[in-house]
């Protein structure tokens, strides 16, 4: 995808200077059949590849990122460069328990993303 090249180059320029953790970010990560650390968040986001591109996203252009955790479970996260962080926008996803959600290459959502499913 030459086309989302320029976002992820964006947004790993963005994480280099700062993340933010948006609220409802950390409370999804933190849940308890969850617990994705803000460090597999950062491997993802550094090592990760742009699955889809949200350039009219209202709260500026956004990518999810589909790559794997630091215990090889894949991840997918969205979120957002700014001119001083990476907003981290939506839930980091554990792929791993939303079967029927994903593809088998995990990089095709099934059914439409929302906070729903995220959740």
């Amino acid at each position: 995808m030459d086309s989302d090249k320029g976002i992820l180059q964006q947004m790993r320029q963005a994480a280099a200077r700062k993340i933010l953790f948006l609220p409802h970010a950390v409370q999804q990560m933190t849940r308890p059949e969850r617990v994705i650390s803000a460090a597999e968040v950062r491997h993802v986001v550094e090592t990760g590849e742009v699955i889809e591109d949200y350039p009219e996203d209202p709260r500026g252009h956004s990518c999810l990122l589909l790559g794997n955790g630091t215990d090889d479970r894949p991840r997918h996260v969205v979120c957002a460069p700014k001119a001083e962080y990476l907003a981290l926008q939506l839930t980091p996803c554990d792929t791993c328990g939303k079967e029927g959600i994903w593809s088998g290459s995990l990089q095709l959502s099934l059914v439409p993303m929302s906070k729903d499913i995220a959740s």
